[in-house]
């Protein structure tokens, strides 16, 4: 049987590394698209068996060079994401002229699916500006590409992640931790291993014209996953809520780190619940579970913040089952 051929876009992160071990396990073939094919090829080329994963290197989106991909590909899946925007990169070119693209010429080549990854909760956040870019980026597929499915993750989490990690390296070092809105903002994270069954499962049946909420099995608010990240870590720490008005001037401050910790948006995001809306099917009414448990998962890899490291890991599970 011959191969099914997967165009990605996004393959770098840590959504795109999981999936394309998922894929290249069951017999598909992926093309995946990176910026730098030095930079990123050795992270990329570990995750497939030789034979089913090919690497191009496109700088920019180019439209000639972008529809020369699609000429072999059966299934599109775009990934490509941005948490905030730079002199390189900005959340209307990343979010809804790059979707807006490849859904255009995914109609012109008549492929089978276009998979795009948006963001849970954007329908209300509109002032933010990737909420916003995030939802015209849909409104534009769904214009251009009838076979397409959006799925609309909340948190996303793994050892590999930018969410977790980071928090656990700050909890690690600071004694006391901000607590943006009370720390009141509700969110079901999702352990990437689900997320990307989920994917995987959306491409071996038959769904298309698809708004897919994806979430996990808890739903914690924000002081609630902090809390378990202390755990996790053995650590003790002051949580204090921020008046908004100073928040949004640490904010203003943080932003312009080369790797912001807070921008001015996301403290705007910070405000709307990431839960699912009750306006879209979720995977668990897809019979889609994600039964991976917030605290049993960070317990793996959580260790790398404690005293003690791997050590400690029995301990500290028993501890916080």
């Amino acid at each position: 049987m011959k191969q099914k051929e997967i165009l990605l876009f996004g393959a770098t992160g840590q959504i795109g590394r999981n999936l394309i071990r998922k894929l290249s396990k069951n017999n598909y073939k992926i093309t995946a698209v990176t910026r730098n094919i030095h930079r990123a090829g050795y992270i990329i080329k570990t995750q497939a068996n030789p034979g089913y994963l090919e690497l191009v290197e496109l700088k920019n989106f180019n439209l000639n060079k972008i529809e020369q991909l699609f000429e072999d590909c059966d299934i599109c899946i775009n990934l490509v994401g941005i948490l905030y925007e730079n002199k390189n990169q900005d959340f209307k070119t990343i979010h809804t002229d790059l979707p807006d693209m490849l859904s255009r010429i995914a109609n012109k080549f008549k492929i089978n699916k276009f998979i795009h990854l948006s963001a849970l909760g954007i329908d209300e956040a509109i002032d933010s500006k990737y909420a916003t870019s995030k939802l015209e980026g849909e409104k534009r597929i769904i214009k251009n590409f009838n076979n397409h499915i959006i799925i609309r993750p909340s948190i996303v989490y793994s050892v590999d992640d930018n969410f977790t990690t980071n928090f656990m390296t700050l909890l690690n070092r600071l004694p006391v931790m901000p607590l943006y809105y009370q720390g009141k903002t509700k969110f079901s994270p999702i352990h990437v291993s689900d997320l990307t069954d989920i994917i995987f499962n959306i491409i071996e049946r038959g769904y298309s014209n698809l708004i897919l909420e994806c979430v996990g099995p808890d739903i914690l608010s924000f002081k609630e996953i902090l809390e378990s990240l202390l755990g996790a870590i053995d650590k003790k720490r002051l949580l204090i809520p921020l008046p908004y008005q100073i928040a949004a001037i640490s904010a203003k401050i943080l932003q312009l780190l080369p790797k912001p910790l807070l921008t001015e948006d996301q403290l705007k995001l910070l405000k709307y619940d990431n839960i699912k809306s009750e306006n879209y099917k979720t995977n668990f009414d897809l019979k889609l579970d994600a039964n991976r448990k917030f605290k049993f998962e960070i317990n793996k890899y959580s260790y790398n913040w404690r005293s003690g490291g791997q050590f400690a890991n029995k301990e500290l599970i028993e501890k916080n089952d």
